[in-house]
């Protein structure tokens, strides 16, 4: 969706830049997209399509409108126009045509690649570009695609590797979320620091009650019945009843990650964190320490996602969060090693604890491949999101018992996460092309 709006601003651009005072047509009157890789595998079980259509539309994730998009898509479909803007003369855009699988060619940077070709009436071509789409609804150039051009900004405490994250802990005295916030207040007002991570996990806490409170049938052709709202149903039976073992708080923490996978699914809005496929582990984690953990506060719910998020940061700095790229686990795996050094630290770990707990979650999630049945963001990825929130908690756990120190560091397990996503069959990295999608049936 990203990458078609860029693409849409830009055909605008030329309009902008043509005759504005001559009538006539405007100079884009035909766009073809291309997808390939695994894109193209799996567009439709992805609704990447989809994606594109409303990116062309003019739509942007944060403010698309979820219970609007199908009708958005359908009008595009029916009419084979994107809708007119400013005035403009609407550009032809027929989906079933101009909507290009290309599963046979190898894209030279990037699994994930698009491709936009904007025309004039002639049939000229008027503008190309080449996004690839490097997980977590970051997209770049095809040129910047590979992890070692990213430019990185200018902040107060850089670190590229768990190592210098560490070393500045010690110097500075600060916690790893102390640090994470400095740097991004020195990108914008604090007040706008705070305000944005409220709101994450605003939408985060939203995407778990509207996933528990609807149900019905998943769309696509595996006919995916919803489980959080019978899920929740029996859960507070039990709570009704005190029947509850201890141990079954971990079902309302799956419950938290079904849910909102389920939302997801369903094409409703998740927070990547730090993917689509792997949306329900970090806010299940986080929605855990605030329901059960004693203490938890605002402040401790912000201190969580800073922590994660420089976990994050370094899996996608030195390895890659794209299961096109690594398999799944880059995508549940890193977001099951984000949500253990969130909790760990809200917990009172110290750096080295959170560390460690970081570790512990994606030691135990390499070499997990990505094999959605169908190409359907379902099975097994709505599940597997709470394995991932389980063993996030466990990892904490396992961490906060002991002293921080270890033998297997988080940049060790960060390279061999590359390594191994690296020597992965294709097949096994969001193709559809193996594993569960080639041994379950469909129908």
């Amino acid at each position: 969706m990203r990458a078609a709006l860029r693409f849409v601003e830009a055909c605008a651009g030329l309009e902008a830049e043509g005759a504005p005072d001559e009538p006539g047509p405007a100079p884009v009157a035909h766009i073809r997209v291309t997808l390939y890789g695994s894109l193209a595998w799996t567009a439709t079980g992805h609704a990447t399509d989809k994606a594109v259509i409303l990116g062309l539309c003019g739509e942007h994730p944060e403010t698309v409108r979820p219970d609007q998009t199908d009708a958005m898509v359908a009008h595009v479909r029916a009419e084979g126009c994107l809708p007119a803007r400013d005035g403009a003369a609407p550009i032809r855009f027929q989906p079933e045509m101009d909507i290009i699988l290309d599963k046979e060619t190898q894209p030279p940077k990037h699994p994930n690649t698009l491709q936009f070709e904007a025309f004039d009436q002639t049939g000229a071509l008027l503008l190309k570009a080449r996004f690839c789409s490097v997980g977590g609804g970051f997209i770049t150039s095809e040129e910047a695609a590979e992890s070692s051009s990213y430019a990185l900004p200018d902040v107060p405490h850089d670190f590229r590797s768990g190592a210098d994250l560490l070393a500045l802990t010690q110097k500075t005295g600060l916690s790893i979320a102390q640090l994470v916030f400095e740097n991004e207040s020195a990108l914008r007002h604090a007040a706008e620091v705070r305000a944005h991570l409220d709101h994450i996990v605003h939408v985060m806490m939203h995407c778990i009650e509207r996933g528990v409170a609807q149900a019905g049938i998943l769309p696509g052709k595996l006919h995916v019945q919803r489980r959080a709202h019978a899920l929740y149903a029996r859960l507070k039976d039990k709570d009704r009843r005190n029947s509850s073992l201890p141990h079954e708080i971990m079902d309302w923490v799956s419950l938290f990650a079904i849910a909102v996978n389920e939302e997801n699914a369903a094409g409703g809005r998740v927070v990547t964190a730090p993917t689509n496929g792997a949306a329900g582990v970090v806010p299940a984690v986080l929605r855990y320490y605030r329901d059960y953990c004693p203490g938890a506060s605002v402040e401790g719910m912000r201190d969580f996602l800073l922590t994660a998020s420089a976990m994050g940061s370094l899996f996608k700095l030195n390895a890659s969060i794209s299961g096109a790229e690594v398999g799944c686990q880059g995508e549940v795996g890193v977001a099951s090693s984000m949500a253990a050094a969130g909790l760990a630290a809200v917990l009172g770990a110290t750096p080295a604890q959170v560390e460690n707990a970081a570790e512990i979650a994606m030691e135990h999630h390499l070499g997990m491949t990505c094999d959605p049945v169908a190409g359907l963001v379902q099975i097994p990825c709505i599940e597997r999101n709470a394995f991932g929130a389980i063993k996030a908690i466990n990892a904490a756990s396992l961490a906060l018992c002991g002293d921080g120190e270890h033998r297997v560091s988080l940049d060790q397990v960060v390279q061999t996460m590359a390594e191994t996503g690296r020597d992965m069959n294709h097949r096994y990295k969001e193709t559809s092309l193996g594993g569960l999608a080639m041994n379950f049936p469909e129908c």
